[in-house]
């Protein structure tokens, strides 16, 4: 009881040690609700729809589709997933999704395969406990429509898909393979999941989001990295599309195929798998689109604000101590004294 009043006295004897506790309490939740939240809003509200040109069709505009495409999320299983990893890129996910769907409001989000880390491997538990985790992060409106695309991380790759692994996708996510609204129409792809179609490298790739330079002149190996180039060449003459999209690399790349078909590889929308993880928004019309990209909070930003957060911490507490070089601790004095004048 003695040691417990002697403390108390202590506290009161420095009135400053309350007003440290408080500056150091600020500090903490103003940093955290700056990087764990605002942020997102602050980046993701310079993004903005693309134009397209709508040319009148009887007397009236043609609607405009406004489509989200995001790739690889990759949420983290039970096997390979660490509860620290899985806490940290989760969190940013759904914050980025969810602000964008508060600022952006699109009418279609789709998501292009890798849905899952594991998949392919995973008991029908886990796949359940991901399956709910998935729907918490990427929870929507009803007037919102959320399309999915299989990858080879959620039933495995083509050596290692079975009938059970694609009926479990597909009943949670649907089967649906052709999606059609204001005209335009959208093909989902089951057996190919969500590779690119065929090229030689990305070495031709370029851009803040493309694959490292020492990564684009490694030739892709086909059905392991891209379609095979007769799998391509036929979904090209089959489908004859005006604009595909696809995840799996991880990394931007634009690429014109034969026929002056272009190809989009949309980046991973997670911090795990880059650091400037970003989104394709279309504009999208039955004649014509338009896309734009938007970024999400570069990772390594964030953990500079934590650092220098850290860094003001311990000059507070340090100062407070008197324990800075003499040098420090009298610039801080006078700027002290300065700002009471």
């Amino acid at each position: 009881m003695a040691l417990v009043k002697w403390g108390l006295r202590r506290w009161n004897s420095h009135p400053l040690s309350r007003v440290l506790l408080l500056k150091l309490i600020v500090v903490v939740i103003s940093v955290l609700l700056f990087c764990e939240y605002f942020i997102y809003y602050l980046v993701i509200f310079r993004c903005r729809w693309p134009e397209v040109k709508t040319q009148a069709h009887g007397g009236r505009q043609k609607p405009v589709l406004k489509a989200m495409f995001l790739a690889d999320t990759h949420l983290l299983g039970e096997i390979r997933g660490h509860w620290l990893d899985k806490l940290r890129r989760e969190w940013q996910m759904e914050r980025a999704f969810q602000t964008a769907l508060r600022l952006l409001q699109p009418e279609v989000i789709f998501i292009l395969g890798d849905i899952f880390d594991e998949g392919k491997w995973s008991t029908a538990q886990a796949w359940a406990d991901d399956v709910q985790r998935f729907q918490k992060m990427f929870r929507h409106g009803s007037h919102v429509q959320l399309k999915v695309v299989i990858g080879n991380h959620d039933i495995g790759f083509h050596y290692q898909m079975s009938k059970y692994r694609i009926k479990r996708f597909e009943k949670v996510f649907s089967s649906e393979r052709l999606f059609s609204w204001k005209g335009v129409k959208c093909r989902l792809p089951a057996s190919v999941k969500h590779y690119p179609l065929y090229r030689a490298s990305d070495a031709n790739c370029s851009g803040e989001d493309a694959a490292p330079p020492e990564e684009r002149n490694v030739p892709f190996k086909e059905k392991y990295d891209v379609l095979s180039r007769e799998a391509s060449q036929k979904l090209l003459w089959w489908l004859q599309p005006r604009l595909v999209l696809s995840g799996h690399t991880h990394s931007a790349c634009e690429v014109l195929h034969p026929g002056g078909v272009p190809e989009v590889s949309v980046p991973s929308f997670s911090w795990r798998n880059r650091n400037n993880p970003s989104f394709i928004m279309g504009s999208l019309t039955s004649k014509d689109y338009a896309l734009s990209k938007c970024y999400l909070p570069n990772e390594d930003r964030v953990l500079a604000a934590y650092g220098a957060a850290a860094g003001c911490l311990v000059v507070l507490v340090l100062a407070h101590l008197e324990r800075l070089p003499s040098s420090f601790l009298l610039g801080w004095k006078l700027c002290r004294m300065h700002t009471r004048r």
